[in-house]
């Protein structure tokens, strides 16, 4: 048999979905649904942790609980890859027109609020391993954010590393005003005459730093899937390497393999 306080958060799940209680929606006050489910404080406050936990409601410090407005969905499909190789060498008309976070959301360019920041570091012990350079290593370390302007929190945290020796033949590689750059990092890596052959995504998921959780306003007990992206050119050599957080919430990571027939 159900507890007292997940019959008054299936009942008030069941309002939200139906469309009777819609996004934005402020819930009556705990003290109005405890009278309306002669229950104590204690069991309705369950209740709301129950849905937040779940994602459909949230509460505003000093104002009440509120339906969740439903985030846009990124879809990280491994056909992008390809996409945004063909893209690299378009013009820069073409090239302006999307992007991958396009591609990620079907939102258009003028939907979206971007941010890049740049600095130079040497690479600790971590990150030259994993790119097979020496530690200590010049680095261009790159910070993106992007966001739908709808929404407050950007669709995932990203830091992007390149080799500097390798890039600064273009010193606008090295300038973080010259973003957002069409065609991305693998339009960069052209200008420098670098192709990139293959590209490896390792996956795994844990729970939010603090910081984390904030920053991508997660919602209680939400996990973040954590992507390494590294792309070899046709060297064998790591061209860029990012490191990416993705918050369980709103992404689906869609793999399609295409078989060989006999």
């Amino acid at each position: 048999m159900a507890k007292a306080y997940e019959r008054i958060a299936d009942e008030l799940r069941t309002s939200i979905r139906a469309g009777q209680l819609k996004p934005g929606d402020q819930l009556p006050p705990e003290s109005a649904l405890v009278e309306r489910f002669g229950r104590s404080h204690v069991t309705v406050r369950e209740a709301l942790r129950v849905l937040q936990v779940e994602g459909l409601i949230e509460k505003q410090h000093g104002r009440g609980s509120f339906v969740r407005r439903p985030r846009t969905l990124v879809q990280r499909n491994n056909s992008r890859h390809q996409w945004e190789k063909d893209r690299a060498r378009q013009s820069e008309e073409e090239r302006s027109g999307t992007g991958a976070t396009e591609h990620d959301t079907g939102l258009g360019v003028n939907d979206l609020v971007f941010h890049a920041s740049y600095r130079e570091i040497e690479a600790p012990e971590e990150i030259a391993a994993a790119m097979g350079v020496p530690e200590g290593t010049a680095l261009v370390e790159r910070t993106y954010r992007t966001r739908y302007s709808a929404e407050r929190a950007p669709f995932n945290l990203v830091t992007s590393y390149l080799v500097r020796e390798r890039v600064a033949s273009n010193p606008d590689l090295l300038d973080e005003t010259k973003e957002p750059w069409p065609g991305g990092t693998w339009n960069q890596l052209y200008t420098v005459g670098i192709e990139i052959d293959r590209v490896e995504e390792r996956v795994t998921a844990r729970p939010p730093k603090a910081e984390e959780a904030e920053e991508l306003d997660l919602p209680p007990g939400t996990s973040v899937l954590v992507l390494r992206k590294t792309s070899y050119d046709t060297e064998g050599r790591v061209a860029e390497m990012s490191d990416l957080t993705l918050p369980g919430d709103r992404t689906e990571m869609l793999f399609t393999t295409h078989l060989e027939r006999w």
